[in-house]
């Protein structure tokens, strides 16, 4: 463990850190709303505002943990005072300052830390407001980095506030002298209104300079519409009248010099100079802290593509009807049919639907209603009023008609349809969780029973999800019966588009719901047993169709998947290998892909047959690179021939800089240690173009072809053959 840096100046930064006096634990400095957001905006388990004293660090609001403070050796936070911007740990463990840190080996436990720097006017690093979690992350962006930043910007604030009416308190020019090099506004009148002190940070907010100021009526500074109101309160304290904003935080409206009007925060202080009244004020312009609060706020609780509620949002007010025993209905709706869309037109023209669809569900309820969105195509609505379960039907047959009209879009018109379930309170469940879950199993039975309809909850459905592991029984119906399929994706070389190879991805044509993708059964596949079993007809029919394709095309590459049950046995490289013998195929021939969460095992019933695989020529793909938690030590150590660059850095990269840097780097990366490099999930020339500058010259998406069946792959080919 690396102890945290010694500080410059730390004597001076200590000085200005017990200005604050805030390590005094009897005393609420009023920041456990902000650690609350903290906690809410990052999704972690802990955060805290930490102040960092010379041998230890006091939690003085915090979340998630009950402990106060910790030493200052073994302290994250006092790293993250050495640092000018956001200090980020995204795994401890693979951290040497911290892999052998107490916080780390033992409760709680530390994997990911993020702090920003609480630091005073003057600059000294006095503490962290920081978000902390048990588990790992990939990554924290630039815009975490920019949002954590703002809200300590937040708890500074407050406490600079503190600060002053501190120095007030203990003397006239200890107030003076640090009024002097504040920030904020800071101005004192006598017992008539007249200004007679005004620092430069008045100036600054105001636009007045001190000699234009002091002697005037403070209410130069108060929109005339407001002044009566002002003058009066003052004089009438200063006659003794008992105050009524003196000691608190009030919000008010104030004037610039140039007229335009803004909210301020004021702090106002009296006390006496000889028989007369004297008052103080601390001053700040909440506009930029408002903009930043309501842009936080609205990540904590609005979904960012429809602007509705999101799930903590609408759990919220679940748990507070719930608590009420005020009886309402909870309404899951899912969109049939949408992914269709994302499929055949793409992410952008999904999301105009799901932003349309919103605007629609919203139509359909009263102002007192609360309209959701949960993720993906999923919304959920919540009814009160008497007769629930009445107006339950009526809302939900207004939200399926709804739904169901054409949206239409720049090229044409699409029409998905709605599945609701219902869910009631009191009767279907004793908390928000159990009710969402009630509404969810709701939903999925009107799936179940054709779509486009409604359906209310029983327990009944609860009993059925308990018992779902039948649908293992269909999937090895599925097998026995030949009903899955193989649909292949062509992969291409940018340049010229020249067709490189195809991976085989799995489709199930189920007798009764039609042709299902992977996202149907992949999580019961691989739960079960059968996963093992339908891998290895995977291989078999891959290899099958690659040694056909390759009499027309002999340079053509097959992509194959595997399934973390294939490597149980240890017995997947001889099942390869027999595999290309049987269909007359050089190793070369094929790819293997494997996710992360196989290769992160780190066992040789793993990476044994891999690497022999590989050193007999087949090729070995990591899957979604970047996504997930491996380190790029896999790249070295590991016998990767080539990444699979995740959808996620494409969708953004024409106009996402950060996007496009990464790709940039794993093309480089890949270059440099000789691995092959492809994208997923181009959808657009620009995308193609943007990727081409990046260095990556290899990708897939529906811009070169969705997946396909074997068919109209084969037209695909011949159309190659002729180019």
């Amino acid at each position: 463990m690396r102890l945290p840096p010694l500080l410059p100046n730390e004597d001076e930064r200590l000085e200005a850190l017990a200005q604050y006096q805030a390590l005094d634990p009897a005393v609420d400095l009023g920041l456990g709303e902000l650690t609350r957001l903290a906690s809410r905006i990052f999704d972690s388990a802990i955060a805290t505002v930490s102040f960092v004293a010379a041998d230890e660090q006091f939690f003085r609001a915090a979340v998630g943990t009950d402990l106060d403070g910790t030493s200052r050796a073994v302290s994250f936070c006092a790293h993250a005072l050495a640092e000018e911007e956001v200090f980020v740990v995204l795994d401890a463990t693979m951290d040497a300052r911290f892999a052998d840190n107490p916080l780390v080996i033992a409760p709680p436990g530390i994997r990911f830390y993020a702090g920003a720097p609480l630091r005073t006017p003057e600059g000294h690093p006095i503490g962290t407001l920081c978000v902390i979690d048990t588990r790992p992350r990939s990554r924290f962006t630039a815009a975490d980095a920019e949002n954590l930043r703002a809200l300590a910007d937040i708890v500074m604030d407050r406490l600079e506030v503190r600060r002053l009416d501190l120095a007030r308190r203990i003397g006239q020019s200890r107030f003076r002298n640090i009024a002097a090099t504040s920030p904020d506004a800071i101005v004192c009148a006598d017992h008539h209104g007249r200004i007679r002190f005004w620092n430069a940070g008045a100036e600054a907010m105001f636009g007045f300079p001190a000699d234009q100021v002091e002697g005037y009526g403070i209410d130069i500074i108060v929109p005339p519409r407001m002044r009566g109101g002002h003058d009066g309160g003052l004089l009438r304290v200063a006659n003794g009248g008992a105050p009524r904003l003196v000691g608190r935080k009030v919000e008010l409206t104030a004037m610039h010099h140039d007229g335009r009007e803004f909210p301020i925060e004021l702090s106002l202080s009296m006390w006496f100079e000889g028989p007369h009244a004297a008052f103080g004020a601390i001053m700040r312009d909440l506009s930029e802290r408002r903009a930043t609060e309501d842009r936080l706020f609205r990540m904590a609780h609005l979904d960012h593509l429809t602007e509705l509620p999101n799930r903590a949002a609408l759990l919220t007010r679940t748990a507070a009807l719930v608590e009420r025993a005020t009886p309402f209905a909870l309404l899951m709706l899912d969109l049939d049919g949408f992914k269709d869309v994302n499929d055949t037109l793409g992410h952008s023209s999904g999301d105009a639907v799901l932003r349309t669809i919103a605007a629609r569900l919203l139509d359909c309820v009263r102002p007192l209603d609360t309209v959701a969105r949960l993720g993906g195509d999923e919304f959920a609505i919540l009814l009160t009023g008497e007769e629930p379960r009445e107006h339950a039907v009526d809302i939900a047959e207004r939200l399926a008609a709804a739904v169901a009209a054409a949206v239409p879009l720049e090229t044409q018109e699409v029409h998905v349809s709605a599945s609701v379930g219902l869910a009631l309170f009191p009767g279907d469940g004793v908390d928000a969780e159990d009710l969402l879950s009630a509404a969810d199993l709701a939903m999925y039975q009107a799936k179940s029973e054709g779509r486009h309809c409604h359906r209310f909850y029983t327990p009944e459905l609860r009993s059925a999800a308990i018992h779902r592991r039948a649908f293992e029984g269909e999937l090895r119906d599925a097998l026995a019966q030949g009903q899955f399929r193989l649909h292949y994706q062509p992969q291409v070389r940018l340049p010229d588009r020249a067709l490189l190879g195809a991976e085989a991805l799995l489709r199930w044509q189920h007798p009764e719901r039609g042709l299902l993708s992977p996202g149907a059964f992949l999580p019961a596949l691989e739960s079960g047993g059968l996963a093992h079993d339908v891998g290895q007809w995977v291989l078999e029919t891959a290899c099958a169709q690659a040694a056909v394709w390759r009499a027309r095309a002999p340079h053509l590459v097959m992509g194959i998947n595997l399934f973390g049950a294939q490597f149980r046995d240890g017995g997947i490289a001889e099942r390869v290998r027999a595999a290309l013998d049987r269909h007359g195929l050089p190793p070369t021939a094929l790819e293997l892909e494997v996710t992360e969460n196989i290769i992160l095992r780190e066992d040789e019933t793993m990476l044994a047959p891999l690497r022999a695989l590989r050193d007999q020529g087949a090729g070995v793909a990591l899957d979604d690179f970047g996504t997930g938690y491996a380190s790029l030590s896999v790249l070295k150590s590991y016998p990767i021939s080539r990444i699979k660059i995740d959808r996620s850095f494409i969708r953004d990269i024409v106009d996402d800089t950060a996007d496009a840097a990464v790709v940039t780097a794993m093309a480089f990366l890949g270059s440099m240690l000789g691995i092959d490099v492809i994208a997923e999930g181009v959808e657009t020339p620009a995308q193609g173009d943007a990727l081409a500058k990046c260095g990556c010259t290899v990708a897939q998406g529906y811009l070169y072809g969705r997946p396909m069946p074997v068919e109209a792959f084969n037209a695909l080919l011949t159309q190659s053959a002729a180019a």
